[in-house]
């Protein structure tokens, strides 16, 4: 086993049929690859079976989840050399990076490599997958059921964890910048801009879909006076929800429920703020989701929808979510061309006004999210599982790298539901919303 990282290079980079990007140490104390590369650290032969038995991106994260791999530099620096290995897509297809080459493993031509890619690895069966990750899905797609279950895999973890990482604010989505802002400035920034966007009045009904910890209905209650409800299918963001509104004064104003958005029957609403909840929705769910918000909603009602977007493929129908988001992060969730959005919510009835993309803003946020994993990480690491905050460090960093090169997006959509003679209740010329 002399020299692993020696041989692990020449035999990756004959099954990928390009140069390695990073260095490798193996677990030997080899090391192989381009001097001055950041370093992939293979700290057992494990994750080589991993790779074997389950070959592209969810083998190599399942390695990366049970602490098998990692990088001995930056995170940022390492994930940006193996993007094209791993996330980077082909124009017009569903499939990954070079990585997806490694899934014709029977072709005649790299059976010799494989052959000796199974010396390395030694024998035995395939790894168990770390137990982050959610394997039982039962109940059709996107059901009411099989919604909840997915949302308490990701967000019933604690929430300590959640405070560690978002911080104060207890925002999970992306905040709105300005130079120098901290973190809970920026999201409050980003709550303030919502609520302007609404046109919030005191009195007015506003319904939160996706509330999370609170902080929309906390902010629209406190600063606008509003009358507001916030749904969630998670529990424990409800009960910690429940408490910050009570330890503000709020019960009288603000109401938290633990309800789907298919089973508000309590409109109308003035205003429905949506963010960061539909990348849960799907697909197949999303005439239906828009339908729901339009029916909620009074005439002259207003919508912000808050959503992440993918970069649009030539053959839509091959796409497919990332197999480490899909396993780890956000069963069932997906992400759709803001075009798609935009004409789904017009199907719906609903005339968008305006729409704002903000992702530079998410790049941002998740970096700071990011550092603040990383400053209390032995903290993280008791309160859920070394594999938990794994994942998030991999799925929060990957995501940061994603927004900055433009492979993924995240937009604020203004839309109305407007009244019978046309009037969609806003000023004439339009505003500005930074003011």
């Amino acid at each position: 086993m002399a020299e692993a990282a020696s041989r692990l290079t020449a035999l990756a980079e004959e099954l990928l049929g390009s140069p390695l990007p990073v260095r490798i140490r193996a677990w030997d104390g080899s090391e192989a690859g381009p001097p001055g590369a950041p370093t992939l650290v293979l700290r057992h032969r494990r994750a080589l079976r991993r790779l074997l038995w389950r070959p592209g991106e969810l083998g190599l994260a399942r390695a990366w989840v049970a602490g098998e791999i990692d990088f001995d530099t930056d995170l940022y620096e390492g994930l940006d050399r193996l993007a094209g290995l791993l996330w980077e897509r082909d124009p017009g297809t569903g499939g990954g990076g070079a990585l997806g080459r490694l899934t014709a493993l029977r072709d005649p031509g790299l059976r010799s490599a494989v052959r000796e890619l199974v010396t390395l690895a030694g024998p035995g069966l395939p790894p168990a997958p770390p137990p982050e990750e959610m394997r039982s899905r039962t109940g059709v797609l996107h059901s009411p059921r099989r919604d909840k279950a997915a949302i308490s895999h990701h967000y019933d973890v604690g929430n300590d964890f959640y405070e560690l990482v978002l911080g104060p604010s207890m925002v999970y989505s992306c905040a709105y910048w300005e130079e120098g802002a901290s973190l809970e400035e920026a999201q409050r920034a980003k709550l303030d801009l919502v609520c302007r966007k609404l046109a919030l009045q005191p009195g007015d009904r506003l319904l939160d879909v996706g509330c999370g910890w609170g902080s929309m209905v906390l902010h629209a209650a406190r600063e606008y006076g509003v009358q507001a409800v916030g749904i969630t299918l998670s529990t424990e963001q409800a009960a910690y929800a429940r408490k910050r509104i009570a330890d503000a004064g709020l019960t009288d104003r603000v109401e938290i429920r633990v309800q789907d958005y298919r089973h508000v029957t309590d409109g109308p609403y003035d205003a429905v703020s949506s963010i960061g909840m539909a990348e849960h929705v799907g697909a197949a769910r999303y005439r239906d989701y828009a339908a729901a918000l339009y029916g909620l909603l009074k005439p002259g009602g207003r919508l912000l929808n808050h959503q992440i977007a993918r970069r649009p493929v030539g053959d839509e129908e091959g796409y497919r979510v990332d197999a480490f988001i899909d396993a780890y992060v956000f069963p069932d969730g997906e992400l759709a061309p803001v075009g798609r959005t935009v004409s789904l919510l017009e199907e719906a009835g609903f005339e968008v006004r305006d729409l704002e993309a903000i992702r530079e803003h998410y790049a941002r946020t998740l970096r700071r999210w990011v550092a603040n994993l990383e400053a209390g990480w032995t903290d993280a690491v008791r309160l859920t599982s070394p594999g938990r905050a794994r994942v998030w460090r991999l799925y929060m960093a990957a995501s940061a790298l994603s927004f900055e090169r433009n492979r993924i997006g995240v937009n604020q959509v203004l839309a109305v539901r407007t009244s019978g003679s046309g009037d969609a209740g806003l000023p004439l010329r339009s505003r500005d919303w930074r003011s």
